[in-house]
């Protein structure tokens, strides 16, 4: 078991602020994303030691790439969340607490610089994409992945995610242009 932790703890090591980045590029709530993120690598540790443990009645197949499969796990809960956020329960006002709403002066400064409303523009029109845009877009050209690793991850052939990306920039480029 312990081998298993270790092989495990690796492909943890590779992919967790991939996977954050994904996540909360799709959230836009760093405290979402990092619970998403833990139930992904979660789901993630339970079905590799399945695949791992050889087993006469256990049918579960071998994962062939653990890093598509975490993505797998987490475009599956993002869906989820989404799911969940549009059952909302309204709760009694008295059971409420109500946050000061002003930044703190660290944080106020570090909005207001170029960067930063550079970085929430590009955010706020990756946002306003296709669900399906924004992923080839993240793991193109944030992750690096190969054009065949997308095409893998997102079961489609290697031209029609080269024709997504292609579309999915024009489109983010039209965003960001209004």
């Amino acid at each position: 078991m312990s081998n298993l932790r270790k092989v495990f703890s690796k492909i943890y090591d590779e992919n967790v602020r991939k996977i954050y980045r994904f996540i909360f590029l799709k959230v836009n709530s760093k405290d979402i994303a990092k619970d998403l993120t833990s139930q992904t690598f979660l789901r993630g540790w339970e079905a590799f030691k399945k695949s791992k443990v050889k087993s006469q009645k256990s049918k579960v197949e071998k994962i062939r790439n653990p890093s598509s499969f975490l993505y797998q796990i987490a475009r599956n809960l993002v869906i989820d969340y989404y799911r969940a956020k549009g059952r909302v329960e309204i709760i009694s006002a008295e059971y409420v607490t109500v946050a000061d709403p002003r930044p703190d002066p660290e944080e106020a400064m570090l909005l207001q610089s170029d960067f930063n409303r550079d970085l929430n523009r590009v955010r706020q029109a990756l946002a306003n994409l296709k669900d399906e845009y924004q992923n080839v877009v993240i793991w193109y050209y944030l992750d690096g992945f190969s054009i065949s690793k997308i095409a893998k991850i997102s079961d489609k052939n290697e031209g029609a995610i080269r024709v997504m990306i292609h579309r999915a920039l024009k489109k983010l480029k039209e965003e960001l242009e209004e």
